[in-house]
């Protein structure tokens, strides 16, 4: 067991990527095997000590970050323990990184369909999150590609949970564990929004119990290791960034590639990622892209190709660019794999350029992590724009369009822009709630969105979720201070 408990040493441990910060905390530790971290764990219960988990610290809303306690990280959790080529799954351990295990994979021939944009999280932590990225489009968050996972209970056990092994009668739960302990409960009657969600904890009827673990952002156990599934790397990508002189025909170019009942001349479009940008993200990224420099809208389109007619499909594209106005003499396309990376690289360098701005200017990230039915995308986002005009806010807007996610970053000057720029923020969930939607499509809730998490549903929902909590960590230790409001919280540690 490594323990920090001297400020220089453990400061990394206090903060995120969103620059939400923790002045201190009693101590980090670092367990080198799991016997450590169960008996760290059943310590902490027996004292009644708050455990915060640390993953790799790539998250957005302050989930790793402490307000009392001690930090557990997981980092020497790290091996891809077993690859089974015929069955196309793999274990790893929770600390594993996205980019060790695509690395890993691609020399098999194979990939793992979750995409983040940061590559650098941790396996764990985009199962805690129930995390997505672009390729959401197409295959869904990570919950639908985990097979089962291993599970440090809040009282020191482990339980080992395979998809279809525990599935709900109704909205009841009822079942035992390995040591024979029993856990009967009741779901909330709820309905979740119909859009790419990770606002709270997974609940349907009849749902896997598999799922409810999955997003819990480490309220219910940690999770030490995961069974993944996997497919085989295509024959071939194609992989652009297309530019639109209207945001029209930009969303119109989106909506007929992820259609599922597009015309012939359009069939073979089937896109794995439709992603967007507008003219200040594009302008944003023109410090390290020049090319995109005074283009107004771009889509980043990319498909795989299996079984298709690479130039027939190129053909269908590009058809339907020209019969929506995009400009074919500028498009960016990618023609071999380091073109492909540039691409992403492209998509990805938004994010973190908003990140090392805020950080520059020490201000406190506001962006939203939004989706809302397609019928309301666009006013939304033009609700958003016209909102930070008026106060005179600079902004990004980009995200992933497929899915109606928005990451609209607004990008204050000073502190008093910032305070602004939260109370927008506050009106921008509110007015997402209104349309149907979420406050947070894909990172969680963790500590930074609790009050946006209260306006979702009626206090009676939140609390019969906090009280499946209590059922499996009823001293409160485990993540104390994410997903629930802290007056839930108050006095009981």
């Amino acid at each position: 067991m490594i323990v920090k408990t001297e400020f220089e040493f453990i400061q990394n441990y206090l903060s995120d990527a969103s620059n939400f910060k923790s002045n201190s905390c009693d101590g980090v530790f670092i367990p080198e095997s799991y016997d450590e971290l169960i008996e760290l764990v059943k310590s902490s219960r027996e004292k009644k000590t708050g455990i915060t988990i640390s993953g790799a610290g790539t998250g957005l809303v302050g989930g790793r970050v402490p307000q009392s306690g001690i930090v557990i990280s997981l980092e020497k959790f790290n091996q891809i323990l077993n690859l089974q080529l015929d069955k196309k799954l793999v274990d790893v351990q929770c600390f594993v990184t996205l980019n060790e295990l695509q690395n890993y994979l691609d020399g098999y021939g194979l990939f793992y369909p979750p995409d983040p944009t940061e590559k650098n999280c941790s396996i764990g932590g985009t199962i805690a999150t129930n995390a997505s990225g672009a390729r959401t489009l197409k295959y869904g968050p990570t919950r639908n590609w985990i097979e089962s996972i291993t599970i440090i209970l809040p009282d020191g056990e482990i339980f080992s949970l395979k998809r279809g092994d525990i599935i709900a009668e109704g909205l009841k739960f009822n079942f035992k564990i390995n040591s024979g302990k029993r856990f009967e409960f009741t779901l909330p009657d709820f309905r979740m929004p119909e859009v790419k969600n990770a606002a709270g904890y997974f609940i349907q009827p009849d749902m896997d119990l598999i799922d409810l673990f999955i997003g819990s952002e480490g309220t219910l156990g940690i999770i030490v290791e995961a069974e993944l599934k996997l497919l085989n790397k295509p024959d071939d990508l194609i992989s652009m960034v297309i530019f639109f002189d209207t945001f029209d025909d930009a969303y119109e170019f989106v909506s007929i590639s992820r259609s599922d009942n597009k015309l012939d001349e359009f069939k073979l479009i089937n896109p794995r990622a439709l992603e967007f940008f507008d003219d200040r993200s594009l302008k944003f990224l023109s410090s390290k892209f020049p090319n995109a420099q005074n283009k107004k809208f771009a889509v980043w389109f990319e498909q795989e190709i299996y079984d298709c007619d690479k130039d027939q499909l190129i053909d269908q594209i590009s058809k339907l660019i020209l019969k929506l106005n995009g400009d074919l003499e500028q498009i960016w396309f990618a023609f071999n794999e380091k073109e492909i990376n540039d691409i992403k690289e492209f998509r990805h360098s938004i994010s973190a350029l908003v990140n090392e701005y805020i950080s520059r200017n020490n201000l406190r990230k506001v962006g939203t992590d939004i989706a809302v039915p397609s019928n309301h995308f666009k006013e939304f986002y033009l609700y958003c724009c016209d909102e930070c005009i008026k106060k005179s806010i600079n902004y990004v807007g980009y995200g992933h369009i497929g899915n109606n996610h928005l990451h609209f970053n607004m990008l204050p000057v000073d502190k008093e822009q910032n305070e602004l720029a939260i109370k927008l923020y506050r009106e921008f969930c509110v007015k997402a709630i209104e349309m149907g939607g979420t406050i947070s499509a894909e990172h969680g809730i963790g500590k930074l969105k609790k009050q946006y998490f209260e306006l979702m549903y009626p206090e009676k929902v939140l609390r019969e979720m906090f009280e499946i909590k209590k059922i499996f960590d009823p001293d409160l230790i485990l993540n104390p201070g994410n997903i629930f409001p802290d007056k839930f919280y108050k006095n009981q540690l």
